[in-house]
């Protein structure tokens, strides 16, 4: 089981119970191990027959055997942490350098700035965004693109969340109760002037925060918050990912996806949800598409077609790499968010206290959904709206991208022509709100 790309709970993983997970695990790591012999004579070999100097290197026969050594590596390799290549942007038509910066540091999570060095005035406001990104399996640059769009005409802020098993047990747990403090502790390191946008799982922490920080009165909430495609409340238009945890219970969960992280790896024995398992998930949803793309990938090496190759290798780069999920985080998501639906029913809890949405009152609220999204159904985010009925109707958004799935909700090109304009053009007027709002306030006194 996973909870897939984000937030989801997809795909069904080997069965057997807990006492199976651990040497699972081992088992796993030794015979990656054990591969990587004959990993290296594949490269060797592919290395030997894409030389030009070879005149085998231009046959069909020379071209199918660096195809197939390409192909068994990159089906046998564990893929690391992508890069976020992204080095330069175009602010007011200037083209600019980007820096990646880590402005905040927890053993669990990093806080990183796409710093654009911009020193002089610019014509229109840029407000600062700070992204959530989600804790579900796959590393925070599966948002590369989202970064992207938001770059020329936004401070861009974004989560690093730490994979479990490079985190030494000493360093303590992290849970639900964790994240929402995490959120809330960068938050008040900006500021309160930034618009935080959670990107499906993290909706419901996202709002959890917000409405804790309201209820103290915090002057460093944001200004808005913009929650996408985020399971705030499974009840609406449940979808397959919803029904599978509620017929599987969190004891089952329990019992066959936790396990302790093997020796070697700084986080041993801690308890996690591992990476490869959830990998094993998201690719049983769909084994024969990705199979078909593997088969095509050979093809086109044969056919030296460099740009399918390419693209096959981008995805891939970053699809098949994944990380292990604390235990505690994981499992309580699934419980309170999937199976319980704790918060539309006013009963989740953030450090034993309730949790209330509707003292909500001075943050703008916009929610985004996909038309198709077979993640988050239609409805599941625009709960929110129900659920903060202290803000103004003036200061609140729903827009419902049509012809989208999940993944389209924050990628991809009708997210960059529709929804990234109508999210900035939403953040833009609520400073000015808030702007309007405070001088009203002074004023007053």
């Amino acid at each position: 089981m996973a909870i897939g790309v984000f937030g989801d709970i997809p795909a069904q993983p080997m069965q057997g119970g807990s006492a199976l997970m651990t040497p699972m695990y081992w088992m796993y790591e030794m015979g990656h191990a054990a591969l990587n012999p004959t990993r290296a004579v594949m490269d060797a070999t592919k290395t030997l027959f894409v030389n030009p100097g070879n005149p085998w290197s231009q046959t069909t026969f020379g071209k199918s055997i660096a195809a197939s050594c390409e192909v068994f590596e990159r089906v046998t390799r564990r893929y690391g942490k992508p890069e976020w290549g992204l080095d330069f942007t175009e602010v007011e038509g200037r083209r600019v350098p980007v820096v990646v910066r880590s402005v905040w540091e927890k053993p669990f999570c990093r806080l990183l700035n796409f710093d654009r060095g911009i020193t002089v005035p610019l014509n229109k406001p840029q407000p600062r965004v700070l992204i959530v990104a989600p804790m579900s399996g796959h590393y925070p640059t599966l948002l590369r693109g989202t970064v992207e769009a938001l770059l020329p005409e936004h401070d861009v802020y974004i989560t690093d969340w730490a994979d479990a098993r490079m985190v030494p047990l000493t360093e303590g747990r992290f849970d639900l109760n964790d994240y929402v403090d995490h959120v809330i502790e960068m938050l008040h390191m900006l500021g309160g002037d930034v618009h935080v946008l959670a990107v499906c799982q993290p909706a419901v922490p996202v709002l959890m925060a917000v409405s804790v920080m309201e209820a103290e009165d915090d002057p460093c909430v944001p200004v808005s918050m913009t929650l996408m495609g985020g399971p705030i409340d499974t009840r609406r238009n449940p979808t397959a990912v919803n029904n599978l945890a509620q017929e599987r219970g969190i004891g089952w969960f329990r019992r066959n996806v936790i396990t302790k992280v093997p020796f070697t790896h700084p986080g041993f024995m801690r308890d996690v949800y591992p990476g490869f398992l959830q990998l094993t998930g998201f690719v049983s949803m769909n084994l024969d598409r990705h199979v078909d793309a593997h088969r095509r990938l050979f093809d086109d090496l044969v056919k030296g077609d460099g740009d399918k190759v390419e693209k096959h290798r981008d995805f891939y780069d970053e699809y098949l790499a994944v990380m292990d999920l604390s235990a505690e985080y994981y499992l309580q998501t699934v419980d309170q968010v999937f199976i319980r639906q704790l918060l539309p029913k006013g009963e989740m809890l953030h450090r034993g206290k309730r949790v209330d949405p509707s003292k909500v009152r001075r943050v703008a609220l916009m929610t985004v959904e996909g038309e198709n999204d077979d993640i988050s159904g239609l409805g599941q985010t625009e709960a929110t709206h129900g659920l903060c009925s202290a803000i103004p109707s003036n200061r609140r958004v729903h827009y419902v991208q049509k012809g989208v799935g999940h993944y389209g909700v924050f990628n991809g090109s009708r997210f960059r022509k529709e929804i990234v304009p109508r999210m900035s053009a939403f953040m833009r007027a609520s400073e000015a709100q808030s702007t309007s709002q405070a001088e009203l306030a002074v004023a007053a006194e």
